[in-house]
């Protein structure tokens, strides 16, 4: 029995089984019978027009401007028709005011209450099913499909929907075929369409087309082309179940449909000798009674009367009786509501109840409630379909998803692909379809130049960037204490650096530290014990106490650099440093001009014997080392240090530093030691050769010549080094200039004291300078 007049027949008595129970009930309707009058206009438009025109006039022979009815008035005409012959019977029943209600079409233009004020369906619109089958592209990642519609008016706004739809997603249409003039035996330009077909590189097919076309379609090679994917809205073309079936990739949106249980229970016990029938229908009774149908809906035959199976009961879902039922009941319940408001007598619709089929909301049968919005269309949604196949051969009819347009947004649209068996039976994964691979997650898309949107090459995120989803146009920036991973797909904190006592570098360092600190110590302490002896007591040893005090802070004061750097510790690091090298200088500075002013009061008549007391060494050292204290305190006033996180210096680090806050005032300060330091080495080097075994003359001129340029050859490098290095470069610095000073000037002396005591005497001094 052909699948398309099995599901009419179903149709047929779902209608007969709703009318039926609402005259039966005693709620419903309890005054009033409803009838009801079948027509099978076969899809002839002729046909289609007797029949209403046998409708409106009540007579067989239809007779226009003529009603001569002998049953009750007529409520409404319930329809089945092509979306085009549909919207052609509306301008009749509208000149009647009739209500006319289509459990079929979804016709676009059917929403325009202005143009079809009568027409009610309860099937959604067919812009429903456009942002469905987007919505399922969308799901999918189907980027670059085909499409290939009829050249009805309908169908080609709905093409035109479909492809904004599917821009609007950020996929590309990579053809649309349109159907020219078709007959019963060709299209015109159906070889074009299978050679732009088999020639794309596309996987996903929406066709867009009426039964005729789609039937037409499934006996031409085109449904033989392999390995793609059919997106279409006709639910019946996967309703002919067969055992040598083709193993085809077919999502079908069809409106949503329930099993109606007392459906099933009227088919069960209604006697068919009650209905008209022929040799088909009789056959159709006869596959009810095969044991592969279910209990619910099987008949009770004798043995002889079971045909071979070739019609599956899933039919049962497949027809539009849940549709049906809706339709009947809503007339019924605007019918009741009618009839209660008025004065009870009448049936018939008036231009003040012709709307009441969009104010009533009503409950079916399986107590859902239904209600038909301002535009004439039931609020219901789609079911999505696909076939199942069965261990011997056969196939069945899954519901695999659905979409409501009614439903909120996050639960509007779902898809269960563990029901979807895919036509690849060795890859369960869902065919792919795009003009060019999919880019993963780390790389975004560079579409190539005079190509569609949707060809592209995918490159690498740029540094400081991810794209953590497939398929990405631009790459997502960082945030500052971020950074990106590996893979380039997620942003992971940056790594907090600084130079930190726990590390290898810190440890050296402090050891370092800790060692010349107790070195300078131990020469002080030789110093305190051998005060005095002569090489002490020369060039005023009060300076050299103070001198290596100041260096014993300077090595301190590089303990500072390693560590955190905080608030306190970032203004302490450059005001300890600066001062207490400046005591360093200025005692260096005293002790040589001490030396020249030695040598210049012991000449006869030479006034300048009076300025050799400590005092004026001692003044010396304090003078210079205020102003230096001065230019701190300002640097303090004005912009002061301080922690600063600097994430652009490294690439995935955060570096901890301790900004200078007033450059111009650091530059000061150095500026300032620079200055006492060449003081000292000119006046050291101007007094290098005067004739004393302890003149401590050149060995100031050395240690400050290793002074200036450990911190000449320190600018350079400090400027071109970046986060803990930098800090390490300044603590060898202040080590190396410290220890210039330490080893230059007390390490002769410490020499001879320890180890050439016999030079350490005031003869040995006296027999020198006489010779």
């Amino acid at each position: 029995m052909d699948s398309h007049v099995s599901l009419n027949y179903y149709n047929f008595l779902a209608f007969v089984s709703a009318v039926e129970e609402i005259n039966n009930s005693s709620e419903l309707l309890p005054n009033l019978t409803l009838g009801l009058h079948f027509y099978n206009p076969s899809g002839n438009l002729f046909l289609t027009y007797t029949a209403a025109m046998n409708i409106f006039s009540g007579l067989d022979t239809g007779i226009p401007n003529y009603i001569c009815k002998t049953s009750g008035p007529l409520a409404a005409v319930i329809e089945g028709l092509p979306t085009e012959q549909s919207s052609e019977f509306s301008s009749l029943s509208r000149i009647f005011h009739y209500p006319q209600i289509s459990y079929t079409s979804g016709n676009l233009d059917i929403s325009n209450t202005v143009k079809f004020p009568f027409l009610y369906r309860t099937v959604p619109s067919e812009l429903h099913l456009c942002a469905g089958i987007v919505k399922l592209l969308k799901h999918f990642g189907w980027t670059w499909v085909g499409i290939v519609a009829c050249s009805d008016e309908n169908s080609m706004r709905a093409v035109h929907i479909l492809r904004e739809g599917i821009e609007q997603i950020g996929g590309c249409t990579e053809f649309t075929e349109i159907f020219h003039q078709f007959t019963s035996l060709r299209v015109e330009n159906l070889d074009d369409i299978y050679n732009t077909i088999i020639k794309s590189s596309s996987k996903v097919i929406i066709l867009y087309c009426n039964r005729d076309y789609i039937q037409f379609i499934r006996n031409t090679l085109i449904w033989e082309i392999p390995g793609k994917v059919w997106i279409i809205k006709a639910e019946w073309i996967v309703s002919s179940p067969s055992y040598n079936v083709e193993r085809k990739n077919i999502l079908v949106f069809t409106a949503g449909k329930k099993n109606i249980p007392s459906f099933h229970k009227f088919i069960r016990e209604v006697n068919p000798a009650l209905f008209p029938s022929d040799s088909l229908t009789e056959e159709w009774w006869k596959d009810l009674c095969n044991n592969r149908c279910p209990k619910s809906i099987q008949r009770s035959c004798s043995s002889d009367e079971i045909s071979n199976f070739f019609f599956h009961c899933d039919i049962v879902l497949l027809g539009s009786s849940y549709n049906i039922y809706n339709i009947v009941y809503a007339l019924a319940h605007a019918l009741h509501n009618m009839i209660s408001s008025s004065s009870g007598h009448t049936t018939t619709w008036s231009s003040e109840n012709e709307n009441v089929l969009y104010l009533l909301p009503w409950k079916n049968v399986l107590g859902e409630e239904m209600l038909f919005d301002e535009n004439g269309d039931l609020a219901v949604g789609y079911d999505i379909i696909s076939r199942a196949y069965l261990p011997d051969g056969t196939w069945t009819i899954e519901v695999v998803g659905s979409y409501n347009p009614y439903a909120p947004p996050q639960k509007g649209f779902t898809i269960n692909e563990k029901a979807i068996v895919w036509e690849n039976l060795l890859s369960q994964a869902p065919p792919q379809s795009g003009c060019s691979p999919r880019c993963l997650p780390g790389f975004r898309k560079l579409t190539m130049e005079g190509k569609s949107i949707c060809c592209y090459v995918c490159i690498r995120c740029s540094e400081g960037e991810i794209s953590n989803q497939t398929d990405m146009d631009t790459c997502i920036t960082c945030p500052e204490d971020q950074w990106p991973n590996q893979k380039k797909d997620a942003c992971i904190p940056k790594v907090i650096t600084f130079l930190s006592y726990k590390e290898p570098l810190g440890i050296t360092l402090t050891f370092i530290i800790i060692f010349f600190f107790l070195l300078t110590a131990v020469i002080l302490g030789i110093f305190i014990y051998y005060r005095e002896t002569p090489i002490v007591k020369a060039n005023n040893r009060d300076l050299s106490y103070v001198l290596l005090i100041s260096l014993m802070l300077c090595f301190l004061c590089s303990l500072i650099f390693i560590g955190r750097p905080e608030k306190v510790t970032c203004i302490l690091r450059q005001i300890v440093f600066g001062i207490t090298f400046s005591i360093s200088l200025s005692s260096v500075l005293a002790k040589t001009i001490t030396v020249v002013m030695a040598f210049q009061a012991i000449k006869p008549g030479n006034k300048l014997r009076k300025w050799m007391s400590s005092r004026f060494s001692n003044s010396i050292v304090l003078s210079c080392s205020l102003l230096q204290a001065l230019l701190c305190l300002i640097w303090l006033c004005t912009a002061p240090p301080f922690p600063y996180l600097n994430m652009k210096s490294e690439t995935g680090t955060i570096l901890i530093e301790c900004n200078e806050g007033s450059i111009v005032a650091f530059h000061c300060v150095l500026g300032y030691l620079g200055f006492l330091a060449g003081i000292s080495f000119m006046i050291a080097f101007l007094a290098r050769n005067l004739p004393d075994s302890f003149n401590e003359a050149k060995y100031i001129t050395f240690s400050m010549l290793v002074f200036c340029s450990v911190w000449v050859s320190f600018i350079p490098t400090y400027l071109s080094t970046k986060g803990k290095y930098m800090v390490s470069v300044e603590i060898f610095a202040i080590l190396a200039s410290s220890a210039g000073l330490l080893f230059c000037i007390f390490l002769p002396k410490c020499y001879i004291i320890l180890l050439q005591p016999e030079r350490n005497r005031r003869k040995y001094l006296t027999k020198i300078c006489n010779d």
